[in-house]
């Protein structure tokens, strides 16, 4: 069995697929005799704690911080109505799918087939799942402060990434990246960058099953997902310099974009109207400008004309086009509020919606008997 996994684990790692041609993992093993310090693999797992010490900074500063600063501001950590005790109706919505009861209500037929088995009419079985469904939102304290610990946390790894590679050639000259690679030794400041970044992505990976649940809850996941291989694989290969202009270049824009929700939930329309202008503005000349012009372009064209390619190489490219492809998805998305906004002449609800919210306005709107029940998108 450990012969089989050997052989697995050499197989998958390869030296012709992840390192350049004529070079062996040996040649950017760290150690003291190398002329460089080099990224050593086994540094990955630290992400892994640190990302619990993120989880827990952020209950302490949620509870003694945010929380208090929100209800300072005027918001409260009121609860919906609660629905009627019934056990029979309890059953039948703990055993439901969660979709039945986290995004969408029960559909016609379901109603009638509860209404008649417990001899209640189907509006009366409605209203109860509507009031039982309400109970599992979260309040809007619960959401500013998510939304306060992810814009403190993009504005502190910003405001550092920033700090550390201001001095550093890549930062303005992006072919630097690929000069002289893989020796390319990695200073101390880069690393508690790279880590502290990885961790928090795990740490949204962990908590993203627990937090307000939002409708683009799966592209999230595969963000992350994506976000951690490539901090990963781009360490192993020593492809950290580019790493930190991906980081950089994605930190700028996420801070206004919960900037601008925190406000909202306190309703600071003004100023958070003013703040999501500055996103939508950084968020395309970012994402769908420097992004793909600036830095995809040069790893799928300077990078090739300055250092040997590698199959690896191409599945980092893969990564970035992927979370290009979200970003296109997200702009969709970000445009329709601007466009919303725009007509309404003030931003509505929240760029990233929790399905828990995705539903009983537009019920309302579109239906006027409360037989028929469908979903409410909250921007």
């Amino acid at each position: 069995m450990l012969l089989i996994l050997r052989y697995v684990l050499d197989t998958f790692w390869d030296e012709r697929v992840w390192l350049p041609p004529n070079t062996t993992w040996e040649d950017i093993a760290p150690g003291p005799d190398k002329a460089v310090v080099y990224n050593d693999y086994r540094h990955l797992l630290y992400p892994l704690p640190l990302a619990l010490v993120l989880l827990v900074l952020r209950r302490v500063l949620e509870v003694y911080w945010f929380a208090p600063f929100g209800r300072s501001l005027g918001i409260k950590n009121t609860r919906p109505k609660k629905a009627p005790i019934n056990p029979k109706l309890e059953v039948a919505y703990q055993t439901a799918p969660k979709i039945k009861h986290k995004q969408f209500f029960l559909n016609k037929d379901e109603i009638c087939a509860l209404a008649k088995q417990l001899d209640m009419t189907e509006r009366q079985v409605e209203r109860w799942w509507r009031l039982r469904r309400s109970q599992d939102k979260p309040s809007t304290l619960v959401k500013f402060c998510e939304n306060m610990w992810r814009c403190t946390f993009y504005l502190y790894n910003f405001s550092y990434g920033l700090f550390i590679l201001w001095d550093k050639d890549w930062l303005w000259d992006i072919d630097q990246c690929y000069i002289d690679y893989p020796h390319q030794g990695v200073t101390m400041d880069v690393w508690w960058y790279y880590m502290i970044s990885a961790a928090f992505y795990w740490a949204l990976t962990l908590s993203q099953f627990t937090d307000v649940r939002r409708k683009d809850f799966w592209q999230m996941f595969v963000h992350h997902i994506a976000t951690i291989a490539l901090l990963s694989f781009s360490w192993v290969c020593n492809l950290h310099r580019i790493g930190t202009l991906v980081l950089l270049l994605h930190d700028c824009a996420d801070i206004f974009l919960d900037g601008a929700k925190a406000a909202k939930y306190a309703n600071y329309q003004r100023f958070c109207d003013m703040v999501f202008a500055v996103f939508t503005v950084l968020w395309i000349v970012s994402r769908l400008g420097v992004y793909p012009f600036y830095i995809i372009k040069s790893t799928m064209i300077r990078a090739p004309m300055l250092a040997p390619m590698f199959p690896a190489y191409y599945i980092f490219n893969s990564l970035l086009c992927l979370l290009l492809c979200l970003h296109l998805v997200w702009t969709w998305l970000i445009l329709q509020v601007a466009y919303k906004a725009i007509s309404a002449g003030r931003m509505e609800g929240d760029i990233r919606s929790s399905s828990s919210e995705i539903s009983d306005s537009s019920h309302q709107s579109n239906h006027s008997t409360p037989k028929h029940v469908n979903n409410k998108k909250e921007t």
